[in-house]
């Protein structure tokens, strides 16, 4: 039996998030990854992911892994699976990975990205893949905020109320923020994340942005540990999972930081 690791991309505009439901009517990313894997393998797939994302979340970063008898080689595995996805969907990469392998388990960071394009008039292009504010955004009010959330915290205040983590106790290894034109972007990572953790902690950060809270407010909101304290959700259409780490002995691809993707140049919207 060979263990083989995936790298997944998606458009997640379309589905009800990554992990598979109950009701066959509501599409997902894992049941179209394994319903395309499980033709070319010629028998049924399941896939354990490095981490789940909500629906409308994309992912460019995303990590999988599957077992199988049938022998094929990396190439194959990719092109063969890509001409039976969606084209929402694409991998990027396979490995042949050795059964201590676990894209959840073994993995040791996972990195998001939340992109808020931040102009005075929602955008007609590209509205599923940002989180639109029309506010003023004062990006050094929201990096002296985040600077609160970075190290090991109790994330309580953060956690979406269905999350389901035994422990809310997490470690932010890094949050950063930068402009891209009309673009103002997060750069998040983590061992681990909680349910709507990212989006919770936008939300007040676009706060502190907007002049409608101090700074120090992201500090407050953490040491309350009470989700109630946090604010808005912000949208998840703006944010992507963009990158899983893994111990180099996997010889895995190194995850892709690149500055934002956008079709042209949106800089003087």
């Amino acid at each position: 039996m060979a263990r083989i690791a995936l790298g997944v991309e998606y458009d997640g505009s379309a589905y009800h998030g990554w992990q598979s439901q109950l009701k066959d009517d509501v599409p997902t990313v894992q049941e179209a990854v394994e319903k395309a894997l499980s033709v070319v393998a010629n028998h049924k797939v399941k896939v354990i992911c490095a981490g789940r994302t909500d629906a409308g979340v994309h992912g460019t970063g995303q990590v999988i892994h599957f077992d199988s008898d049938s022998v094929r080689d990396e190439k194959a595995w990719v092109a063969g699976t890509n001409s039976n996805l969606p084209k929402g969907i694409a991998l990027r990469w396979a490995r042949s990975v050795g059964d201590d392998f676990h894209a959840r388990f073994v993995a040791h960071s996972r990195r998001y990205r939340y992109v808020i394009y931040n102009h005075r008039t929602r955008p007609a292009l590209f509205n599923r893949q940002v989180s639109w504010d029309y506010r003023t955004l004062d990006i050094t009010l929201m990096q002296e905020a985040a600077r609160y959330l970075v190290g090991t915290h109790d994330f309580s205040a953060y956690r979406g109320v269905s999350c389901q983590a035994k422990s809310p106790i997490k470690t932010l290894h890094h949050l950063q923020l930068y402009r891209q034109g009309p673009m103002l972007v997060l750069e998040v990572e983590a061992n681990a994340f909680l349910l709507h953790m990212v989006r919770n902690i936008a939300g007040v950060l676009m706060a502190v942005g907007a002049g409608e809270r101090p700074p120090e407010w992201a500090r407050e909101v953490l040491e309350s540990r009470d989700r109630k304290q946090g604010g808005v959700t912000a949208p998840p259409y703006g944010l992507y999972m963009v990158g899983v780490g893994y111990p180099s002995q996997f010889g895995l691809p190194e995850p892709e930081y690149g500055p934002v993707w956008l079709p042209h140049d949106l800089s003087d919207w």
